[in-house]
């Protein structure tokens, strides 16, 4: 599966328009990106939340302003890392395109952390500050002393909506909904105090060139332990270009509105919804909470989208509410599932719905992520992946490390491409495990057809997908076996019609009276929501090999066999 044999099925099926080829140096930086898109787009709308939007224009005004307070009033160098912890909000790609501006690097983190996960990322990426939505900030008050984090930078839900509306939300969603659990964080300053200050200071442009690392990615990669992927300026250009390459026929620059629902710090998002769009001047439809499914579909109602990206739940979720079948589609071109498998059902039921296809993507962290495409063309669901996006290479190699050459036999897939991140944070043993004479292993064991689609079989990790997002068994076990009356733990994931797969658990007792809600009640306080394992089984034994080790295939396979 070379890139001769990619370029010759894309030719084949796009003669004049899909390049087979991008360049990845078609800006020196993101911020060249950014400084095209805002000098040709300039009043026309970036991004809208909540019934606000800001033009190209503000959006430049406002990350120059923060660019320079960070540079100046913080004193931060270029380089330095600088964590956002925030839902889909205006203030995300103000402070994301401030950063990147400033020629620092952007630590996107999960704002559902516990205090132990966010400890670990912040003190692994050496962040010394961090932009965080308030709703988030009693969490950071548990570790921040015991970070390198200097500089803490407030900002509230309703802080970019303008006043009257803004401060109506905010105390709405503090005293109301109650989502603002105290916190003392006295040495903290404001976004808005940042940008008012900024304004008034000098923005100095660093030299930035695309070796630079933007991003520090955190993800499980294809081994347990949370590792930054670093991701450079060219390797997101890349990817957005890549994006450009396959998607660009049926996108016009200036007139497209995307829905994103997905968070932006997860880096599906990030490079299509945030990136891409802004890179075609499109306007982005900002969702802060996309669990509320009458409120989004009340909120998308509202506005003609012309794209929407998702997850398969997210999707299965909308074409299963009453109120989502009444809306126009009249307008949507382009829809994109990726960060879990597209099952058939939920396809067949978004076309007949919307009218259009819903088009599965694949990628990873370490790729920027996008690896491959189903075309834009394709009416019906197929079950693969796709085809490799431009200027990828993907082989699918067997046990021994041979590259596989005949079509429909199973393989681990590499992938070799511009997007590939340099490494691992930090982690150079780490990184040479999944980087093999400049080809990524990602883990996954997939299958090539005749006509150069791909599809996924198995993983060849023990990761398990919920609902879109890497939970990582040695996570879910290490918490777990902190339960005093915990002797050994296994976990796994469990197939399930919604969420993709469910966390589940073996555990051996150390003592009998642990029950079952001790357990759980354990690890909601030290795991994010979604790593919860919502099933539980006791047992006498875990099955091993002839060495100890415990076998989760066996116990996963067993699961399987139930459904």
């Amino acid at each position: 599966m070379q890139n001769q044999f990619v370029e010759k099925v894309w030719l084949q099926r796009y003669p004049a328009g899909v390049p087979a080829e991008i360049n990845p140096d078609q800006y020196g930086s993101l911020v060249e990106m950014f400084e095209a898109s805002v000098s040709q787009f300039a009043d026309q709308p970036a991004f809208v939340n909540m019934g606000q939007t800001i033009t190209y224009r503000r959006l430049e005004e406002q990350s120059r302003a923060f660019a320079a307070y960070l540079q100046h009033e913080l004193k931060l160098q270029k380089g330095d890392r600088v964590a956002v912890m925030m839902p889909n909000l205006l203030q995300y790609p103000i402070a994301v395109f401030g950063i990147l501006r400033a020629g620092m690097i952007v630590v996107n983190v999960n704002p559902l952390y516990t205090p132990r996960e966010l400890e670990h990322q912040l003190n692994d990426a050496g962040a010394k500050a961090i932009v965080i939505v308030s709703n988030f900030a009693s969490t950071l008050e548990k570790v921040v002393f015991q970070t390198a984090v200097k500089h803490v930078i407030l900002t509230r839900m309703g802080d970019n909506l303008g006043l009257a509306k803004g401060t109506l939300v905010n105390f709405v969603v503090k005293y109301v909904k109650k989502l603002v659990p105290k916190y003392h964080l006295p040495h903290a300053s404001t976004m808005r105090q940042a940008l008012a200050k900024g304004r008034y200071l000098q923005y100095i442009k660093p030299m930035i060139t695309g070796d630079d690392l933007a991003f520090l990615q955190y993800t499980g990669g294809t081994t347990g332990l949370s590792k930054g992927a670093m991701l450079t300026h060219r390797n997101m250009i890349a990817n957005v270009e890549q994006c450009l390459g396959v998607y660009g026929p049926v996108l016009e620059r200036g007139k497209e509105l995307v829905v994103t629902a997905l968070p932006l710090y997860h880096v599906f998002a990030l490079t299509v919804n945030c990136l891409l769009f802004m890179r075609l001047g499109g306007h982005n439809l900002l969702i802060s909470n996309p669990r509320d499914i009458p409120g989004f579909i009340k909120e998308i109602k509202k506005y003609p989208f012309t794209c929407i990206t998702g997850v398969n739940t997210l999707f299965n979720a909308l074409i299963n509410h009453a109120e989502f079948k009444g809306l126009s589609f009249a307008k949507l071109k382009l829809t994109i599932g990726g960060g879990m498998a597209v099952q058939r059902v939920v396809a067949e039921q978004w076309k007949s719905v919307t009218g259009t296809p819903l088009l599965e993507g694949y990628g990873l962290t370490e790729c920027a992520p996008l690896v491959s495409v189903c075309p834009y063309d394709l009416s019906d669901y197929n079950g693969s992946i796709g085809l490799p996006v431009c200027s990828t290479d993907i082989r699918l190699v067997d046990d021994q490390g041979l590259v596989i050459q005949t079509s429909g036999t199973p393989g681990e897939m590499q992938v070799r491409g511009p997007q590939v991140m340099r490494g691992y944070w930090q982690r150079p043993e780490a990184t040479a495990e999944v980087m093999q004479d400049g080809w990524l292993c990602t883990g996954d064991i997939a299958v090539c057809d005749e006509h150069g689609f791909f599809k996924i079989v198995d993983r060849k990790k023990d990761m398990i997908l919920v609902s879109g997002f890497n939970v990582y068994p040695n996570e879910i076990e290490d918490v777990v076996a902190l339960h005093p009356k915990v002797m050994e733990v296994a976990a796994v994931g469990v197939p399930h019609a919604v969420c993709g797969e469910l966390v589940k658990i073996f555990v051996v007792k150390k003592e009998a009276s642990l029950q079952e809600e001790e357990i759980i009640a354990h690890c909601r306080t030290h795991l994010t929501a979604y790593k919860v394992p919502k099933l539980v089984e006791f047992r006498s034994e875990l099955p091993k090999t002839n060495v100890g080790k415990i076998l989760r295939r066996l116990l996963r396979d067993e699961e399987i066999a139930k459904q």
